[in-house]
């Protein structure tokens, strides 16, 4: 049991020190914080999706604290929460869905959907201000995280499609989940 532990825990520090960084290359950076970067989200669920819910949460929990450290931005403790705590540990709500037949893409979107969330509410409440005039924070809010957390999401799930990507993630997913390693 402890060796599985071990096993679970190096791999999911591996997989944070590459969603870190993946999060370095960003296709698009957007004005006032975010970007589109390539895959960074993925690399996150992967925590979850290979080693269940208890792992992915924490290794989302550990993510959301790095990239706090590394270039976080707070205005407010509960911007923080929303931005750095609840929206990187919803990525390992993924490992919800590890032993469904479509959990990898499943888990993926309830992940990203769910951080998409905790964004746009810290961006409705802190930052509505930016909002041009004229325009609902709200909207500016959906629209904003839209393109930052939406694009991304929706070049994952197409790069998830392509069929050697995805047989891969199956057959690692063979040896890491939470009832095959060894």
């Amino acid at each position: 049991m402890r060796n599985n532990n071990v096993k679970r825990m190096v791999l999911c520090a591996v997989l944070i020190a590459l969603s870190i960084g993946l999060n370095q290359i960003k296709l698009l950076h957007l004005p006032f914080g975010g970007s589109i970067t390539l895959l960074s989200m993925l690399a996150a669920t992967l925590a979850g999706y290979f080693c269940g819910p208890k792992w992915g949460l924490a290794s989302g929990l550990a993510l959301g604290l790095l990239n706090l450290i590394i270039g976080g931005y707070v205005i407010h403790p509960v911007q923080l929460v929303l931005d750095y705590i609840l929206a990187f540990t919803a990525l390992g709500l993924s490992g919800f869905f590890t032993n469904k037949n479509t959990g990898l893409y499943v888990g993926y979107a309830v992940a990203v959907i769910a951080r998409f969330i905790c964004s746009f509410l810290s961006g409705w409440i802190f930052f509505g201000e930016y909002a041009p005039e004229g325009m609902h924070p709200a909207l500016y809010s959906f629209a904003y995280n839209g393109v930052s957390i939406g694009a991304e999401g929706v070049i994952t799930l197409i790069v998830l499609a392509i069929p050697v990507v995805h047989n891969t993630i199956y057959r690692l997913q063979d040896q890491f989940a939470t009832n095959h390693v060894k």
